[in-house]
C-alpha cells in the first residue's frame, strides 16, 4: 500500500561522485555504546575496523544517560521477571525472542563492560548498588557516579577503543548514502568529512560489512532530551538504500525533562526517573500527587503512562510544566546520589533540596527504527544496525527504563559474532544511480520541529497528523545546495515523513503512540507497520500481524 499526501523523498544525498576512498574490513557508523561495543568485539575477531562519527567520539546520546543499565545482577531477581516487566511496558508488541536474548545475555555484557574498566557504584560490602526505575518491579538498575552512568560507560569504551591501534576513528564525518554491490549487498558508504588534506569533502569508505549505530531522531521535535546530532541519519540512509524500517510511530516522551528558560530549548536536561525511584513525587501546582490512583506504581509507572498523566494535567491547567518534589529526600542524599541533576538545576536557579523542580515531557527515545533480526541483520545483506537506530523488537510500543544501554551492549556483541562467521570478500560498488541527489533548505528545520510537536507529538489525531503531513510536503519544496546543514534537514524531513505516515495509519492508542480520536488499544492493531521507499521514492507501507 502506498501512502498518499506525503512528499516525495530523496533516494540519494550525494550530488557528486566521491572524491576519495579508503577500505576497511568492517565500517561502524556511530560512536555511542552500540557502535564502540561493536567495534571492540569485531577487533576480538581479528578484523580491522573503522568507526565513523558525526562530530566527536563523545557527542552522541550515550553520555547523557543518567539512570543506568537494567540487568539481572541481584541473586533474588530473574531474567523471567525482567522479561515480564519489559513486555508489559511494550504493550503487546515486544518480540519475546528478542526480549529473551536481552535479559538472558544482558548480565554477561554488563560484566564485560566492567572488565573493560567501567566503574559502577557499589555498596560498602563491594556489591553493585542497584536501584529501581519506572516499570521495574525489582531493583536491577546498575549506575555510576550517582546519575552519570552514560558518561562513565562512554569513558570506558572510549578508552578501550583508543588503546587498540587497529580501530581507526574518523570524526566530523556525516554519513550520506549506502553503497551496494551489483548483487545488492552493502559494501560501504559515502560520507562528508570536515577535515584537512585528502579526506576533506565527500568521499567513500568501502567495507565488507556496514554497522549502523547512529542513534536516534529526537531533533524532529522542538523539545527533546537528545543532543543536536540526533537527526535520524541512520534511519534516513537505510530508507534511501531500500531497507525496511518499522515501529517509527513509537517515540517515547520522557516524562520529566527540566523546564527552564535558562537552558537551550532544543535539548532539555533530563531529570532521571531514578530520582522518582528513590522516592521523589510528581505534583501539580496545588501540590497534589496526581499519579496516585492512575497506576499501581504511581510515579514509577511505565514512561508512556506517566507522560500521559502529566499531559492531562497540562491540558487542564494550561501550564507548561508540573513539578517533581524531592525535598523530603534531603540535601545530603540528593548531592551524593544525584550530583549531575543537582548541579544542573542549581545552575538554572532551582535548588531541589528546598524547591520544586519544574518538569514536562520531551521527546526522548525512538523504539522503532531499521528493522533487524536477532543478529542485527537488516533486510539488506551486509548491513547491520544496533542501538537506537535499530528496531530489534525488544521495546515494542514503549521502551522499559534503562533497557537502551543494555540493548546496545547485547546486540553489538551478536552483530560482531555474526559478521565474523560469514564475512565475504570486499566487493566494488555498483554504478551510481543516474538520478541526482537533492536536499532541502536548513531553514525548514525549526518549522519542521514545531509542526511535528504540534501535530505528531505526545497527543495525535487524524486532523493534527493530516495538517502535519501537508506542512511536511510544503517544506519538502524548499530545496537547497548540498552541505551538512541541508543533509541533516533532509534526514529530519525523511524520518518525520515516515513517522507521520505510520501514526496516521495506526488508528489506536498503544504505548507511547496516543491517538486522541482512537483512545484505546485494539487487538486488530497488534502488529507492526513496515515502511520502505520504492524506486520512485514513494513511501510504501505494509502491516504485519503478531504471531
Amino acid at each position: 500500500m502506498h501512502v498518499a499526501d506525503l512528499p516525495e523523498l530523496p533516494r540519494r544525498l550525494a550530488a557528486a561522485d566521491p572524491g576519495w576512498n579508503e577500505t576497511t574490513d568492517v565500517l561502524v557508523v556511530g560512536s555511542g555504546v552500540a557502535g564502540l561495543t561493536a567495534a571492540l568485539h569485531l577487533r576480538e575477531q581479528g578484523l580491522h575496523v573503522t568507526v565513523v562519527t558525526k562530530v566527536n567520539i563523545d557527542d552522541g546520546s550515550t553520555r547523557w544517560a543518567q539512570g543506568g543499565i537494567a540487568a539481572v545482577l541481584d541473586p533474588l531477581d530473574t531474567p523471567a521477571a525482567h522479561a515480564n516487566d519489559t513486555e508489559i511496558a511494550g504493550v503487546g508488541l515486544c518480540d519475546p525472542a528478542a526480549v529473551r536474548v536481552l535479559v538472558e545475555e544482558g548480565p554477561a555484557r554488563v560484566r564485560e563492560l566492567i572488565r573493560l574498566g567501567a566503574s559502577f557504584d557499589r555498596n560498602p560490602d563491594g556489591s553493585l548498588m542497584l536501584t529501581r526505575e519506572g516499570g521495574h518491579r525489582a531493583d536491577r538498575i546498575v549506575h555510576a557516579g550517582g546519575d552519570a552512568t552514560g558518561a562513565e560507560v562512554q569513558r570506558a569504551l572510549h578508552d578501550a577503543v583508543h588503546r587498540d591501534p587497529w580501530i581507526r576513528l574518523v570524526e566530523h564525518a556525516l554519513v550520506l548514502d549506502l553503497l551496494r554491490a551489483p548483487d545488492g549487498r552493502a559494501c560501504g558508504i559515502t560520507l562528508h568529512v570536515l577535515g584537512e588534506g585528502s579526506e576533506d569533502g565527500v568521499g567513500a569508505i568501502l567495507a565488507r560489512a556496514v554497522v549502523l549505530a547512529t542513534g536516534g531522531m529526537g531533533q524532529i521535535y522542538a523539545s527533546t532530551t537528545n543532543p543536536s546530532v540526533s537527526t535520524g541519519d541512520g534511519v534516513a540512509l537505510a530508507l534511501r538504500a531500500g531497507a525496511v524500517v518499522t515501529d517509527v510511530e513509537f517515540v517515547q516522551f520522557h516524562p520529566t525533562s527540566f523546564v527552564t528558560s535558562t537552558v537551550n530549548s532544543v535539548q532539555r536536561p533530563l531529570i532521571s526517573e531514578a530520582l522518582r525511584g528513590e522516592g521523589a513525587h510528581l505534583v501539580d501546582e496545588t501540590g497534589k500527587r496526581f499519579m496516585v490512583g492512575q497506576h499501581e506504581l504511581a510515579e514509577l509507572a511505565p514512561r508512556d503512562v506517566v507522560a500521559k498523566g502529566i499531559h492531562r494535567v497540562l491540558r487542564s491547567t494550561g501550564a507548561d510544566h508540573v513539578y517533581l518534589d524531592a525535598r523530603h529526600l534531603g540535601r545530603d542524599f540528593l548531592e551524593q546520589r544525584f550530583p549531575t541533576i543537582v548541579a544542573s538545576t542549581r545552575a538554572a536557579g532551582i535548588d531541589p533540596a528546598t524547591e520544586l523542580i519544574p518538569v514536562a515531557p520531551a521527546a526522548h527515545y525512538a523504539s522503532g527504527g531499521v528493522r533487524t533480526d536477532l543478529h542485527g541483520r537488516t533486510s539488506i545483506p551486509g548491513l547491520y544496525a544496533c542501538g537506537e537506530v535499530a528496531c530489534t523488537g525488544v521495546h515494542g510500543a514503549n521502551r522499559l527504563a534503562s533497557n537502551s544501554l543494555l540493548e546496545g551492549l547485547v546486540f553489538a556483541r551478536r552483530i560482531a559474532d555474526d559478521i565474523a562467521r560469514d564475512l565475504p570478500p570486499q566487493a566494488d560498488p555498483a554504478p551510481t544511480p543516474a538520478d541526482p541527489g537533492w536536499v532541502v533548505s536548513p531553514a525548514v528545520r525549526p518549522e519542521l520541529q514545531r509542526s511535528m510537536t504540534r501535530g505528531a507529538g505526545v497527543l495525535r489525531s487524524a486532523d493534527s497528523l493530516s495538517a502535519t503531513a501537508k506542512e511536511l510536503a510544503r517544506l519538502a519544496e524548499q530545496r537547497d545546495t548540498p552541505r551538512n546543514a541541508a543533509w541533516e534537514a533532509t534526514n529530519l524531513l525523511t524520518v518525520a515523513t515516515v513517522l507521520v505516515a505510520a501514526a496516521r495509519t495506526r488508528r489506536e492508542t498503544r504505548g507511547c503512540h496516543w491517538r486522541e480520536d482512537f483512545p484505546v488499544a485494539e487487538d486488530e492493531w497488534r502488529g507492526h507497520l513496515l515502511h520502505l521507499l520504492d524506486r520512485k521514492a514513494g513511501l510504501a507501507q505494509t502491516f504485519e500481524e503478531m504471531a
